[in-house]
């Protein structure tokens, strides 16, 4: 089984992704801890090497790549990243999208790095703006469009731990015999 985990930052993909992965056995890759650990490789903040990305296209698209062979590559696996529901495609037998008010994003990221909260959401708006651009660029990729999703969940509404039992819920109850087809993702992959 794979399962994919996307949204933006601070929506509570990684928490969320490592508990799909303890609660149905499956390994969990994350988009994000493969960026950060490329930019500290290469002495730079992730904002830092976000910004760089905007000049040097070759960075995202090396990691979407490697995120694009993990999911052909890979079964029993939980990947999560921003772009794993489009990168993952076919492949996928759920893709799931979270999201919360940036207002709470920005609180649960200065919480997690320590920093002013204004500062974070700031810092998370302008990341956002410049990945979405970048994905329209390089695969006409309209992060807003969320009609690949199986399912979407505003994680504010809920606490981590119910979000889980929700999406965990889905896929226990999935029956493939009444399944209409999920949605096709239309991408081009010239990585």
């Amino acid at each position: 089984m794979l399962l994919t985990v996307s949204g933006p930052p601070g929506s509570g993909k990684s928490t969320t992704a490592a508990g799909l992965a303890d609660a149905f056995d499956l390994d969990h890759v994350s988009g994000g801890d493969i960026f950060r650990e490329l930019a500290d490789e290469r002495g730079y903040t992730p904002l830092e090497f976000n910004k760089l990305a905007e000049e040097d296209e070759g960075i995202d698209r090396d990691l979407d790549r490697r995120l694009r062979e993990i999911a052909e590559e890979r079964d029993d696996l939980v990947l999560e990243s921003r772009l794993a529901g489009w990168l993952a495609a076919e492949q996928a037998d759920f893709r799931f999208w979270l999201d919360a008010p940036l207002a709470v994003r920005g609180e649960r990221i200065a919480d997690r790095e320590d920093k002013d909260p204004q500062l974070a959401r700031e810092e998370t708006a302008a990341r956002e703006s410049s990945e979405a651009q970048r994905y329209h660029e390089y695969y006409g990729i309209d992060i807003g469009d969320l009609s690949i999703y199986d399912l979407s969940v505003n994680t504010a509404r809920w606490n981590a731990e119910h979000v889980q039992h929700v999406l965990v819920e889905a896929v226990e109850s999935y029956d493939p015999e009444t399944d209409e087809g999920k949605a096709p993702v239309e991408l081009d992959y010239e990585f």
